[in-house]
Parts: C-alpha cells; sequence; structure tokens
C-alpha cells in the first residue's frame, strides 16, 4: 500500500464543515502537484434526483427507496474513485456524512487496494450549526421552499442522520477533527498514510483565499468623535456602503459576515442586495470594543471627566481595559473565535467580507499580521479603503485599496 496512492474518507453528521475541509485538502494537494480529486454524493444525488431529495422523509432510515437510492449513489461514487486511482490520480476524497459503519464496512471492503484515511469532521457548537444551516438553504433543491420550511426540513435531515450516526472508532487510520477551531482531537494512524504530514498540516492551518475586510461606514457618532453606542450611518455613510455595494457587484459574496450593531448591518445591506445570492450573518465575535462606563462619550470628554482612564490608557493602550468593558488585550479570544466562525460558515467560496470596527478589525489585521502587541491600537483603519488579505501556506498578501465615491 505504500504506493502514493490514497482514498480519503469523510465523516459527519449535515453541516459540520465536511466539504470545506475536501476542497482545501484538495486545493493545497494539487498545488502540491498532487493529482486528486473529491467524489461528493451530495452533488451527484443533485445532479441526478433533482428537488425531490429536500424532503427530510427521503433521508428517514426507514425509508427503503431513499436508502436503496442513496446506496447506489455512494456505491457509484466509490467505483468512479476506484477508477481515478487505477489511472493516475493519487489521491480520491469520497465527500459524504459516512456516519453509519455499515456504510463505513462497505468502503473498507470496496477500496482495498490502497491506504484509506477517515476524516471525522465534529462540531457542536450550536450557533454556528444554525448559522451554516442559512448556508445550506440556499441550495437549489430548497427553492421552492419558504425559509422557515428549509430550515426545519434541514434539521430534520441531521435528526434522521443522528439515528445512525456511529463515530469513527475501529478504524485503522483515522484523524477526528475539530472542525470549527482546526483542532485534531484523536488521531490513530496504522499504515503508512501517504501524504500524511502535508494532510495533517492542511487540518490545522487557517487559509484565506481571499479575505475583504472593511470598516462601517461614516455614522453620527463618528462625527461626534463617539465612541460605542449603537449610531446609525449617516447620509455620506449610506453613499459609501453604496459606492461598495458597486465595487464589489461583480465579485461573488455569498456570505457577509457583520457584527450586532446597526452601522455595520447598516453598510452590509447594499452590498447584500447587489449580489445574487448572498446573506449577511451578524456575529456578536465582532462587535466593537465595549468602553465600558466610557460607551458613547467622546474622547475629549473623557479627558476632562475622566483624566485617570485618560491618562492610564495613553500610557498602554492594548493592555488597559475600560472599567465595566474591555480592552484590545480582552477582545483577543473573541476575535480570534469570530474569525474561526467567519472561515468555517465561508464555506468554499473563496471571497470573505468582513465589515466590522476600528478597534475590531485592528485585532482582525493582527491576527493574519502578527504585529506587536503595543502597535494593535495603531493600525491604519480607514472607512474609504478596505483591507485585501490572502493568508495561505504559499502567499501572504495585504493591501489596501480604494474603493470609488
Amino acid at each position: 500500500m505504500g504506493n502514493g496512492k490514497l482514498f480519503i474518507v469523510m465523516v459527519g453528521l449535515p453541516a459540520r464543515g465536511k466539504s470545506t475541509i475536501a476542497a482545501k485538502l484538495r486545493e493545497n494537494l494539487v498545488k502540491d502537484a498532487i493529482k486528486t480529486r473529491i467524489f461528493n454524493n451530495g452533488d451527484l444525488r443533485r445532479r441526478l434526483t433533482g428537488e425531490e431529495t429536500s424532503s427530510p422523509e427521503f433521508y428517514h432510515p426507514q425509508n427503503r427507496e431513499g436508502v436503496a437510492l442513496r446506496e447506489r449513489i455512494a456505491l457509484l461514487n466509490i467505483q468512479w474513485a476506484k477508477n481515478y486511482l487505477g489511472k493516475d490520480g493519487q489521491v480520491a476524497i469520497l465527500d459524504a456524512t459516512n456516519v453509519s459503519l455499515k456504510r463505513r464496512k462497505k468502503i473498507i471492503t470496496q477500496l482495498d487496494e490502497h491506504s484509506i484515511l477517515f476524516i471525522e469532521c465534529i462540531n457542536n457548537d450550536r450557533e454556528i450549526l444554525e448559522a451554516s444551516i442559512l448556508t445550506k438553504i440556499t441550495l437549489p433543491e430548497f427553492s421552492n421552499m419558504e425559509k422557515d420550511a428549509a430550515i426545519q426540513s434541514f434539521k430534520q435531515r441531521i435528526r434522521y442522520y443522528s439515528t445512525i450516526y456511529r463515530p469513527v472508532r475501529q478504524e485503522k487510520n483515522f484523524i477526528k477533527l475539530d472542525s470549527l477551531n482546526n483542532q485534531i482531537m484523536q488521531e490513530e494512524i496504522s499504515d503508512d498514510i501517504p501524504y500524511y504530514d502535508r494532510i495533517r498540516d492542511f487540518l490545522v492551518t487557517d487559509t484565506v483565499k481571499n479575505l475583504f475586510l472593511i470598516r462601517h461606514g461614516e455614522t453620527y457618532f463618528n462625527l461626534e468623535n463617539r465612541i460605542g453606542g449603537d449610531s446609525g450611518l449617516t447620509e455620506n455613510g449610506m453613499v459609501q456602503a453604496r459606492a461598495l455595494a458597486e465595487y464589489f457587484r461583480k465579485k461573488k459574496m455569498p456570505v457577509i459576515f457583520t457584527s450586532k450593531k446597526k452601522r455595520t448591518v447598516q453598510t452590509a445591506e447594499p452590498i447584500k442586495r447587489s449580489q445574487k445570492q448572498s446573506i449577511i450573518i451578524p456575529l456578536d465575535e465582532f462587535n466593537e470594543i465595549d468602553s465600558g462606563v466610557c460607551e458613547c462619550m467622546s474622547y475629549e470628554e473623557i479627558r476632562e471627566t475622566m483624566p485617570h482612564v485618560y491618562s492610564a490608557r495613553k500610557k498602554d493602550k492594548y493592555n488597559y481595559v475600560y472599567p465595566e468593558g474591555e480592552g484590545y488585550i480582552s477582545m483577543k479570544e473573541r476575535i480570534d473565535r469570530g474569525i474561526k466562525k467567519a472561515l468555517y460558515l465561508s464555506s468554499n467560496s473563496g471571497n470573505i467580507m468582513i465589515i466590522g470596527h476600528r478597534a475590531v478589525n485592528r485585532m482582525i489585521l493582527s491576527h493574519f499580521l502578527y504585529r506587536r502587541p503595543e502597535d494593535v491600537p495603531f493600525i491604519y483603519i480607514p472607512q474609504d479603503k478596505f483591507y485585501h488579505i490572502v493568508a495561505t501556506q504559499n502567499k501572504k498578501l495585504f493591501q489596501l485599496k480604494e474603493y470609488r465615491l
């Protein structure tokens, strides 16, 4: 089996990041001149059967017709994967739930010519699962359903899969992956798995093809130099939002991440309207720094009424924490978590957009730029420009770009 050919078998309940991980593996292996192809059961099912598979009853374990059809699709993809490696292919990725012991035993029996590596994707974060379902129901198979009906349909599908789910445990070669945090929870490797070091490295590395990091448009609080709060956009801020929408109109933005604050959502809405298909996902993790007792005050007011706060923060802006609020240092954990969520939920779109705030965007940039902590509070975050970030194992790019007003 040490012939440089490998089957990777994805495992996990729906909406756990399997297809995102599979696409990430393929892209990186291909960059290393390793011929890799994905065999996705869901894509094949949609091509062969159409919209009727949006019904959750299609996935009921007691639905004989549904079970038979899904088995036929699985066997077809297994055969195509075997044919691929039988020719010049080197890695074949079987992308499906594969949650039952019966299915995995069948895969092991059928794929006996080359090594098999099982990768089980695990993520039990309820908020992320809810948001992930919102991206799933944009698939064509749900196009004839109302949003709430589509959500309930997909949740029922997950419940049916859960009844037959048996975690990977007895298989010879497997990795259990926390697919939100890119952390390996458990690994058991008995054979000499081709490309294993490269695969393992890919699994634990954050990669960003195109991240567009934008600060919200001008607000009424900006004009008064006030911090925090939930001010809306000025007319000039709305002009900026519409200019951003025009700039990104021809770039596919299926998901736009914002904070829960009004000003970021207002900036996102014209961009969403300019897209053929796009959703806005507000995340608490991207909310602006909580300035506690200083919330909604201007810097001048803080200097005059709370000189001790003003001077203490001026001495060490990164480590200073506002009374009853936050500081840059205490934001780090939630910002890192927000980045993980955005990368997870952006799936395979290639383009990721985050519309945040000045302090938040500084922390996001520092995540990729590795700036010294004391320099982070001074990173330039204008409202009439945005950052374009590419961060992969082979490329690092940071550009500050203008959009026309």
